[in-house]
């Protein structure tokens, strides 16, 4: 008879490792599979994550929570699952022609931002790494304090993050993405009232030039000491809304108090689920997810040495 794991984990950001190290110090069997690409990976350097004064890099903190879970005996895998079904035993969790069998499973495999069209990766990449570009301003809008801030947008997604730019740095201009701006009278006179600049697209032609990057506008080419896209995300969801669970109408799954998807046995965590994309809010809900996982197990075959 083939292994059954006593928990899956997909996904090994903050959410998936902190769950995998909780679940093997359980004594639980685990296996987590990492397709490479968390987002935490992209943060150059995270100043509000406690204990860490100075900052730490993503990849570091992703490298030390995987040298941890590893220290308790997890087992990590890197592959992309590409199949998961539920039955009346647990689940079938598929790596191509590849199948494991698990009790259970946690799903936290995140989101990925929606880039400015038409910016050249390494470009991105660059501007990333030096704080010119930036996805989330809960995370590092204190590092735009009093600089000049742009941010690429329009609609209520687009006006909502210049308002919340706008308690760091008066000098912000919004920047439609693709032609006119589509904002409704009251955002205009929010924004107006802010003192945000806004200026039609489209947006393109990057270009960093010394410590500013360049955006091509209807009003010209623009310099900017950061720019925010606020282009929303995709939520990768789509691997257990295909098993059957529940998710809103952007694809953030939906979960109880303790993290339990609409499907019995199968859990979420971290940016998957609708709420604050924050490490520190992926590390709690993962740890209240593998704590009613065990509790879970425990109740249909106690833990004992």
């Amino acid at each position: 008879m083939a292994q059954i794991d006593d928990c899956i984990i997909i996904g090994a950001g903050p959410a998936g490792l902190t769950a995998a190290i909780y679940l093997a110090r359980y004594h639980l069997s685990i296996r987590l599979f990492d397709n490479g690409s968390s987002r935490a990976a992209m943060i150059p350097r995270t100043h509000n994550h406690a204990g860490y004064p100075g900052g730490v890099e993503g990849k570091e903190l992703l490298r030390l929570m995987r040298e941890q879970a590893l220290e308790f005996g997890a087992i990590r895998e890197e592959a992309e699952v590409t199949r998961l079904v539920a039955d009346d035993e647990g689940f079938s969790v598929c790596i191509g022609p590849r199948e494991y069998r698990a009790r259970s499973v946690l799903l936290a495999t995140g989101v990925v931002n929606h880039r400015p069209d038409g910016m050249a990766n390494d470009l991105h990449d660059e501007a990333l790494q030096r704080g010119l570009l930036r996805y989330c301003p809960v995370c590092d809008g204190y590092e735009v304090t009093d600089k000049r801030v742009g941010v690429i947008g329009t609609g209520d997604r687009g006006r909502a993050e210049a308002l919340f730019l706008r308690a760091y740095t008066s000098d912000l201009t919004l920047i439609a993405p693709e032609a006119e701006h589509a904002l409704e009278d009251d955002c205009i006179a929010a924004l107006d009232d802010a003192g945000v600049v806004r200026v039609d697209g489209p947006c393109g032609d990057y270009a960093i030039d010394g410590d500013q990057l360049v955006v091509a506008t209807a009003r010209g080419r623009m310099a900017f000491d950061s720019v925010y896209p606020a282009l929303g995300s995709r939520i990768r969801s789509d691997l257990v809304v295909a098993a059957g669970a529940r998710a809103n109408d952007e694809g953030c799954l939906e979960v109880d108090s303790h993290q339990r998807t609409s499907i019995p046995g199968l859990f979420a965590a971290g940016d998957v689920v609708l709420g604050l994309d924050q490490i520190s809010n992926a590390m709690g809900q993962a740890g209240v997810a593998a704590t009613t996982i065990r509790n879970a197990l425990n109740e249909s075959r106690p833990i004992r040495r």
